[in-house]
């Protein structure tokens, strides 16, 4: 009895974490589409991007999106150096194409994707590895706050004015910021982790959490610990300036989007640059649903219509996403030859005499 018991609640812990990973944010998806075409017509959206959308502009921008996950790769092969692993290149490219195509099914998924994927291949301690992504992560984590805080001081008026005339965000947002539970649930969970990496204990399973996250703050360290930390710097700058170059020529696409930077100029690029950048932390399919509307948010501050800010966000999105599928598709599709080339190579290995 104790063990279908045990097996039983193993199940449901199962269940339970396969509904946060996998269904939350299809329901969060899915909702916020809704709302995101409620009272919208969807044929005008169409009718919008039919008939005012070049094209061209969209293709290129697709083409610099390609740019910034070489660009990610080649950043995040320092970091694997500064630890002592050193796949090759066109490795590190297939994770990180596959990184994103995965998160297109499986929130956050992707990146314990390609650490397991690289890990694997290269016969590293995952939790070294998994701790140098979580630095590449959060390298972004920081770029996107100091480009909020620059963006937002830049455009401060505009966004000001805006959340005056839609008093209802001005209120959430400003109840979101002086939360007391917000600050004091943060500050508690600081504290906690900080309590339990410093005690030590004689629990074997608090012991194996222990080492987990000082392996895990090992790969992350390692940022510390690279040789060339202005090279990294310079592959953060390009990866950052390719995600905000496809915002600016997206805008060229449209007549609307052409004429917010006619009229209010850069910022009116990069508040729906940051904004739509922040929006990614909210866990969903690719962004689906929460990017349209922080897109679309941040288009309004601007004064572009919701119909044509839809089309905006929808068709940048959608244009994102199917090229996402096509990379996941070649991707794997590469994979599977060059794991099948290192089967072979080693079994030729394995059978040449060594004298020879």
């Amino acid at each position: 009895m104790p063990t279908t018991d045990a097996t039983h609640t193993g199940k449901r812990k199962k269940l339970l974490g396969n509904l946060v990973k996998y269904a939350i944010p299809l329901i969060v998806s899915v909702s916020l589409c809704y709302l995101l075409f409620t009272g919208v017509d969807f044929g005008l959206i169409l009718s919008i991007i039919r008939d005012q959308c070049d094209f061209r502009w969209i293709a290129l921008a697709m083409a610099i999106s390609i740019v910034s996950f070489v660009c990610r790769a080649y950043r995040w092969r320092l970091q694997l150096r500064a630890i002592g692993v050193n796949p090759p290149m066109h490795a590190l490219i297939y994770s990180i194409f596959g990184t994103y195509s995965v998160n297109l099914v499986f929130p956050r998924l992707g990146e314990v994707w390609r650490t397991g994927y690289i890990a694997q291949r290269q016969n590293a301690q995952f939790t070294s590895v998994f701790g140098s992504m979580v630095a590449d992560r959060l390298a972004d984590t920081v770029t996107v706050f100091i480009l909020a805080i620059a963006t937002f001081l830049m455009a401060s008026r505009a966004i000001m004015r805006f959340l005056h005339a839609n008093m209802e965000s001005y209120r959430a947002i400003g109840a979101l910021l002086t939360s007391p539970w917000v600050w004091g649930t943060a500050l508690a969970i600081i504290a906690a982790l900080w309590i339990f990496m410093t005690r030590h204990t004689s629990n074997p399973l608090a012991a194996k959490v222990q080492n987990i996250i000082r392996e895990l703050w090992n790969g992350f360290a390692g940022i510390a610990h690279m040789k060339s930390k202005v090279q990294w710097l310079l592959w953060t700058l390009g990866i950052w300036g390719c995600f905000a170059s496809q915002m600016y020529i997206c805008f060229m696409a449209f007549p609307f989007t052409r004429e917010a930077i006619a009229v209010h100029g850069l910022p009116a690029v990069l508040v729906t640059f940051v904004i739509a950048s922040l929006s990614m932390g909210v866990p969903s399919n690719g962004g689906i649903g929460p990017w349209q509307w922080a897109v679309i948010f941040g288009l309004g501050i601007y004064g572009v219509g919701k119909a044509q800010a839809a089309a905006f966000a929808n068709l940048v999105l959608g244009s994102q996403t199917l090229m996402l599928i096509v990379l996941g598709i070649v991707t794997f599709t590469a994979i599977a030859l060059d794991r099948k080339r290192l089967v072979t190579t080693a079994e030729q290995q394995r059978h040449t005499p060594k004298n020879q």
